[in-house]
């Protein structure tokens, strides 16, 4: 039957958009059936097929990312007059540049041409390879992954921590395209066996996931456990730079700092948390003998209390240069004095945020206003524990890097930290989203997170990737959460094999590439 030249194009790119929604806050999962309409066109067209696979895979990674990814509209419209005339650009250059990753799958995967019903697999492979590219090429970017579409949290979810959020990809993809085959020309003997696979596979997920969370049906907490503060303070991004601001943003920090403890607690906490950039200014100056800072700062804490605080910090480089860090800082107050007891410094910095790529070029071009300081950050040493008088060790993840699968293994700590400027989405589907992809990290470590944000969504998650009943500040929200800092669950297979099971999941699919072409290919009908 004949088409219109427009179908193909548009029913790629309703399959990207199908999938899109399946993430937070849409929570569409039937949508990531997407993945088998994307399959199908692979598979139907036929002029120029490699160039137009090519088109049609990104035309359905527009569709996908222009979902996940709309919200980087909002940080141009901060200062809506001098940048705001960027936000559509900036959002079709997001989503169209990350489109070229599933542009390539879609070139590869026709390009390998896989027959009978391994079509599935081979597509679950080739796209989620894909995918393991975009969280590595350039510094990376694995923002919404589509493994990463179950809620964290739920039974599906669990999954990742057996073989991560790039093995929960390939598996989703594998499900999600199989339905494809019916339409295809494909034995029947052979289809129904993968559509029997696929419902094992979505069962297991599922059991295997509620026997997890069913084992860890409440969480658990050490005779020792701190009782920590998260201070959410809901100040608006246009707001919180201006120099002026300072005092008041200072202020509001603080007075939340003193609130007396929620019940059942008493007392005070033991850890206070300040998300990422908390104050406007670099800590340096404010700590600074001399300050008028430095004693206010001192007294927000009592003695015996400790501060973790997200804060630009500067290092004297010689001849008048200054290095800048995106730091968490550990105040530990003593009977004397407020001291600095540990930092730690971010690693994967975000390119157009806080460093610009080819910096000079960029400046020549008179571009590098789009960074907000007038030198870039500079990436501080890989991630490892932080370990600071009075708090258990902790791996700090600032913002970013809480996107990134394994970044938060290596020697484990007692529990995760990820502190976030999440301000910077606006009332946006950003936070929930960001939220979502940082409990994963909790999921495949098995440790428990806790998130502060200045506006977003703080929380506290436990080691199954579930926030805690009562222990989230949503959009908007100004307040404090204070928990006990849960337990971490045993060491995950995922913490000891990294993405060693991803890559048995990719063998597999072209083991199924190389099956499918020892057979015949059956003839399509006329």
């Amino acid at each position: 039957m004949s088409r219109p030249r427009w179908y193909a194009p548009a029913t790629a790119l309703l399959g990207g958009l199908a999938a899109g929604f399946a993430h937070p806050p849409f929570g569409f999962v039937a949508g990531l059936l997407g993945f088998s309409l994307i399959l199908l066109r692979l598979e139907t067209v036929q002029a120029r097929p490699l160039r137009s696979a090519f088109i049609l895979g990104w035309l359905a990674g527009l569709g996908y990312f222009g979902v996940s990814t709309w919200w980087i509209a909002e940080p141009f419209l901060v200062d809506r007059a001098t940048y705001g005339w960027m936000a559509p650009f900036a959002v079709v250059l997001m989503g169209g540049g990350l489109a070229l990753f599933w542009g390539l799958a879609g070139l590869a995967y026709r390009a390998l041409r896989p027959r009978s019903a391994w079509k599935a697999l081979v597509f679950a492979g080739v796209f989620a390879a894909a995918e393991w590219l975009r969280g590595h090429i350039l510094t990376g970017f694995p923002w919404n992954l589509p493994g990463e579409a179950w809620r964290a949290g739920s039974a599906p979810s669990q999954a990742a921590a057996l073989v991560g959020s790039y093995g929960l990809t390939w598996i989703t993809l594998a499900i999600a395209a199989t339905p494809a085959l019916l339409m295809l020309p494909v034995r029947r003997l052979a289809q129904a066996g993968m559509l029997v696979g696929a419902g094992i596979g979505l069962t297991a997920l599922y059991a295997g996931g509620a026997g997890r969370l069913a084992a860890a049906a409440r969480p658990t907490y050490a005779k020792d456990a701190p009782v920590i503060r998260v201070v959410q303070a809901n100040i608006d991004q246009k707001d919180k730079w201006k120099p002026e601001n300072l005092g008041l943003v200072f202020d509001a920090y603080a007075q939340l700092t003193a609130r007396p403890v929620a019940k059942p607690f008493t007392g005070r906490p033991d850890v206070v948390i300040w998300p990422e950039g908390a104050l406007p200014a670099v800590i340096d100056d404010l700590i600074a003998p001399g300050s008028p800072y430095a004693p206010r700062l001192r007294d927000v804490i009592q003695p015996g209390q400790t501060l973790l605080m997200g804060a630009n910090r500067a290092e004297a480089a010689g001849g008048g240069r200054f290095r800048y860090y995106n730091t968490l800082i550990a105040f530990r107050r003593d009977a004397r004095a407020l001291r600095v007891s540990g930092f730690y410094d971010k690693y994967r910095l975000v390119p157009f945020g806080e460093f610009m790529p080819l910096g000079r070029v960029a400046g020549a071009l008179g571009i590098r206003s789009l960074v907000h300081m007038e030198d870039d950050f500079t990436p501080g040493p890989r991630p490892r524990p932080l370990t600071a008088s009075g708090l258990p060790p902790v791996q700090p993840l600032i913002c970013y890097e809480a996107l990134f699968p394994g970044l938060a293994s290596g020697p484990r700590p007692a529990w995760i930290l990820n502190i976030s400027n999440d301000a910077w989405f606006g009332q946006t589907s950003g936070p929930w989203q960001h939220l979502n992809i940082a409990s994963y990290r909790a999921i495949e470590q098995g440790l428990p997170i806790v998130r502060a944000t200045p506006t977003g969504v703080s929380a506290v998650i436990d080691a199954q990737g579930r926030v805690l009943p009562g222990k989230e500040i949503g959009l908007g929200g100004f307040g404090v959460i204070d928990a006990r800092l849960p337990s971490a669950a045993p060491p995950t297979p995922y913490s000891r094999w990294g993405d060693g099971p991803f890559a048995g999941l990719l063998a597999l699919s072209a083991g199924a590439w190389l099956a499918g072409r020892r057979r015949r290919p059956r003839p399509s009908p006329e």
